[in-house]
């Protein structure tokens, strides 16, 4: 049974980073020629390909392996197809199948309708890791839709939790941290340290964090992950002092470490290091 759902999840996220991919892609052509195209509407558009606009057939849809019988070039055209493509949508699956495999809370009726939410929500985060690795951007269109899941969640988390006022009371001060850390930042560099994008996606991760703790901990991680990368790269010399790195993505990740692995590790601190409630 277990197994069954595994390569269920897998599936569905193989399904939804395609989507991930056409969503990121007719995004931006949108934002970059500022005009109403009805083949790029994100809800009735057919599939192209990025460089000739081809409408793909059935066989150019399937995750990963249209791309790799291809050999990664359009059927049409014959131009090189991004590796970009195969690689969302494994990475989409591959987290679909690990929030399932490490997923914290017991399952129950409530949990099963978070977890729902919560492959939405991923599904949005990924969106957004894809756009601003490529533009440096948080775009609104798919940010705004992203926080309305995100409330979502944390309506149902808090809702169905043992102690509701005192779940809202922590989600209110983990979206004040994981939001207001950025926007103080972006208030006082007037966007130079920190951009307005990552400013509000701070306010919609503080949403799922569900308390402060857990903010601060999805912060934390982010910034080391952001260093881990960054400094290597400045290292080699493949970066600069001056180059702008996007941050959404590694806020994004420490996100979901948190989400699957942050009560476990935040417990252990206490229990070793606080002998007393965080």
């Amino acid at each position: 049974m277990v197994l069954m759902i595994i390569a269920m999840l897998i599936v569905v996220g193989l399904a939804l980073g395609s989507f991930v991919n056409a969503l990121v892609w007719r995004v931006h052509e949108q934002e970059t020629h500022k005009k109403k195209d009805k083949k790029l509407s994100v809800v009735s558009g057919r599939s192209m390909c990025p460089h000739c606009r081809h409408e793909l057939a059935a066989q150019d849809l399937i995750p990963v392996l249209s791309w790799l019988m291809l050999r990664g070039r359009c059927r049409y055209c014959h131009k090189p197809i991004s590796p970009q493509y195969p690689a969302v949508e494994l990475a989409t699956a591959a987290l679909f199948a690990a929030s399932y495999i490490w997923w914290p809370k017991p399952w129950s009726g409530a949990q099963d309708v978070i977890f729902c939410l919560w492959l939405v929500l991923l599904t949005g985060l990924m969106a957004l890791i894809v756009y601003d690795f490529r533009w440096l951007l948080l775009p609104d269109r798919i940010l705004y839709p992203t926080a309305v899941v995100a409330a979502l969640l944390a309506v149902v988390a808090a809702s169905t939790a043992t102690r509701p006022l005192v779940a809202v009371l922590n989600t209110a001060g983990a979206v004040i941290i994981g939001g207001g850390v950025f926007y103080v930042l972006f208030q006082v560099s007037d966007g130079k340290w920190i951009g307005g994008g990552d400013a509000k996606l701070g306010w919609v991760l503080g949403l799922v964090a569900a308390t402060p703790a857990r903010s601060v901990l999805f912060i934390f991680l982010a910034a080391l992950l952001g260093s881990l990368v960054s400094l290597p790269l400045l290292a080699v010399g493949r970066l600069k002092r001056t180059s702008v790195i996007p941050f959404g993505p590694f806020l994004i990740m420490g996100l979901i470490i948190v989400q699957l692995f942050g009560q476990t590790w935040l417990a252990w601190y206490q229990r070793t290091f606080l002998p007393f409630t965080i």
